[in-house]
């Protein structure tokens, strides 16, 4: 027990690899722990992050374990302290890291079902670890959806990612943003809008739900409203973590420490919850 609550608190050393400013606040870096094993993380799962002599917060793992190599990747947005520090570090800086925590994606519940991915924002960047995952083990699932919102189109993560996605059979993809620029041909307006043409399969389908907490509620009642059984939706709640472990209830919802019974939660787990949604 001593030396399970020993790694627990202790960050592992790490090193910034690679970094690309993917909008003007988020920057992706692909990041290497230093004794070359692989993180061993599930995709919707998050690590704490410190940057040495600032501070550590939780960031969710954008790529896919089963992709080759040990490092992994996080999209950071510029929004405090340690992710201001985050995002003035050179490549070959050394960080620490420690998890990977939390309850991810449920990837075996999923199995052959179709896969109706929604995400906002930020969200997209847990959902790009599941996502990838899925295509990876591509014949194991059914048909793929992602419905993504983004404040405005350069807001929007992994644009050019998405256009492989949609390039991969069987893989619709539709986008909308909040405020549309000249350039800008797609849909404007609420995530939901991109519900309208959407042909749902409810005996088959599983919905996963990435985003901040105020698209939620919206998007279940247009979830529920194509037939979506509640038992087949899940949410992750990434928002609320704090020391990663259950120990500073930052992240407490009624008795439930998100951190640890989540990110990921089934809806029907969520309803019960009263503050969640």
């Amino acid at each position: 027990m001593h030396n399970h609550l020993e790694s627990i608190y202790q960050p592992r050393l790490a090193e910034i690899v690679r970094q690309e400013q993917v909008t003007a606040r988020e920057k992706s870096f692909e990041v290497r722990l230093s004794d070359g094993s692989a993180l061993g993380h599930m995709p919707g799962q998050f690590v704490e992050v410190s940057v040495f002599g600032v501070g550590e917060a939780p960031i969710s793992i954008s790529s896919s374990p089963t992709r080759p190599g040990a490092s992994f990747e996080m999209c950071i947005r510029n929004a405090g302290n340690v992710t201001g520090a985050l995002h003035s570090l050179a490549n070959g800086a050394s960080i620490g890291i420690r998890g990977p925590f939390g309850r991810g994606f449920p990837v075996e519940d999923f199995l052959g079902h179709d896969l109706l991915f929604v995400a906002g924002g930020l969200g997209l960047a847990p959902l790009r670890s599941l996502i990838n995952y899925v295509l990876d083990k591509r014949k194991d699932f059914g048909k793929l959806t992602l419905l993504y919102g983004a404040r405005t189109p350069d807001d929007m993560l992994f644009t050019s990612e998405m256009e492989k996605w949609k390039a991969s059979e069987g893989f619709h993809i539709e986008t909308t943003v909040d405020l549309a620029d000249g350039a800008w041909g797609g849909h404007v307006g609420v995530i939901t809008k991109l519900f309208d043409n959407l042909d749902v399969d409810p005996a088959k389908t599983t919905a996963i739900v990435v985003g901040p907490p105020v698209m939620f509620r919206f998007v279940l009642k247009s979830l529920l409203s194509k037939g979506v059984y509640e038992s087949r939706v899940y949410l992750s709640l990434e928002r609320r973590m704090k020391c990663g472990v259950g120990k500073c209830g930052h992240c407490q919802v009624d008795d439930v420490y998100v951190c640890q019974k989540g990110p990921v939660f089934p809806y029907t787990r969520l309803r019960k919850l009263k503050e969640a949604l």
